[in-house]
């Protein structure tokens, strides 16, 4: 996210600190957390996956979460964002979340991203104030206004600043691409189509709290500065061919995972 512009889950972070004085220093992992998994979403397994449903993020998201948006098709998930009747919105749009939480291990997403100026296309990890932790993410964001690149960054504690552009050959829109990060308590390294592009080994740049895994498809009127102008044409559509996690020390959980190729 770049740091001129706060996401919704940073302002839900700052206002719900504000209103419950939580301390935001670093807190350890949780003992108990996601195991390895990889799904290749034949269905949408409830027990493992919590859809979004009802709310928003906030004023400047554009878009009501609805669980119309979010379907399984030919072994691939759909996030789509077209016009709709949400609470407060125009337009209607797809999330879908973890219920466990995970953490240090491989992250790894086959995505296809959505086209248009002002929609974000995002695989990510989350935790807040919602759960009584600190905010800490790690992101993925394709911006719809230039689906040639991708954006990494990571927030510790609410903080973030840390974002970096990264090219994506033929668009991220165009067809499925690959994007994983594996993250350890002394180093996070993003991966795109298998080859390094971001390693960071600052710790206070490495978050440090079990998060839950999210896909989202959003817009916005107002964040056009990062977002570009919002230019909804036709209905917007993310697709998520494959999502996995492999646990440190542990065997990859598929054959083209980074983690096989990297042991």
């Amino acid at each position: 996210m770049m740091t001129i512009c706060l996401n919704a889950r940073t302002i839900a972070a700052a206002a719900a600190l504000a209103t419950a004085g939580l301390a935001i220093s670093a807190q350890a992992q949780d003992a108990k957390t996601g195991q390895s998994f990889v799904d290749n979403f034949d269905r949408i397994d409830r027990k493992v996956w919590y859809i979004s449903d009802g709310w928003d993020n906030g004023a400047h998201q554009n878009c009501t979460w609805s669980k119309t948006q979010v379907k399984v098709a030919n072994g691939v998930l759909d996030l789509t964002f077209e016009k709709g009747a949400g609470k407060t919105r125009d337009y209607i749009c797809g999330e879908i979340q973890t219920r466990k939480r995970f953490g240090y291990g491989t992250y790894e997403a086959r995505i296809k991203t959505a086209t248009g100026s002002g929609l974000n296309s995002a695989f990510f990890t989350y935790i807040g104030p919602t759960d009584k932790k600190p905010h800490d993410e790690i992101d993925f964001e394709v911006l719809g206004k230039d689906s040639g690149k991708v954006q990494v960054n990571q927030y510790i504690s609410a903080k973030g600043g840390n974002e970096k552009l990264i090219d994506i050959a033929g668009g991220a829109d165009a067809a499925f691409n690959d994007y994983a990060f594996i993250w350890e308590k002394t180093r996070l390294r993003y991966f795109v189509n298998g080859t390094l592009v971001q390693e960071v080994t600052d710790p206070s740049k490495i978050p440090v709290n079990d998060q839950k895994i999210f896909f989202s498809l959003w817009g916005s009127d107002t964040f056009t500065d990062w977002m570009g102008k919002f230019e909804y044409q036709d209905p917007a559509r993310m697709q998520i061919d494959r999502v996995a996690f492999t646990a440190p020390d542990e065997k990859c959980v598929f054959p083209e995972s980074v983690t096989c190729v990297l042991n």
